[in-house]
């Protein structure tokens, strides 16, 4: 009932910028907090970031001050933007969303979109 339906990825040059979307259907958005994942071929997925019911954000410490996370409720959609882009950083991106503080801190997260491929050029 619940689906999450990443957009946005595609191909940019090292440096450059994207804004993925996350798009929440079947519940509202403010009933999740919503968090950002990634994972490159042959490698581990890896946490990027989240934000909380009140928009409060955490991110990991490879993205900070490049990445930012916001949510727009009314549009039942949260946004991952995107700067200065490394090429180390091409992988699908994942959206994921959780429906409690207890969840959210025990990683347990419940819904997952299908992905977005990220694509940084040198």
């Amino acid at each position: 009932q619940v689906q999450l339906v990443e957009s946005g990825g595609g191909l940019v040059q090292a440096g450059g910028s994207l804004r993925l979307s996350c798009a929440v259907s079947g519940r509202t958005l403010s009933s999740y907090a919503m968090g950002w994942f990634r994972q490159a071929p042959g490698k581990e997925r890896e946490f990027v970031g989240h934000i909380t019911w009140s928009s409060v954000t955490t991110y990991a410490e490879s993205v900070k001050g490049r990445f930012t996370i916001a949510r727009d409720n009314a549009k039942n959609t949260v946004y991952l933007q995107m700067n200065s882009l490394k090429p180390e950083e091409t992988a699908v991106y994942y959206c994921a969303a959780v429906d409690s503080l207890s969840k959210l801190l025990r990683n347990e997260y419940l819904y997952w979109g299908q992905g977005t491929q990220v694509t940084v050029s040198s």
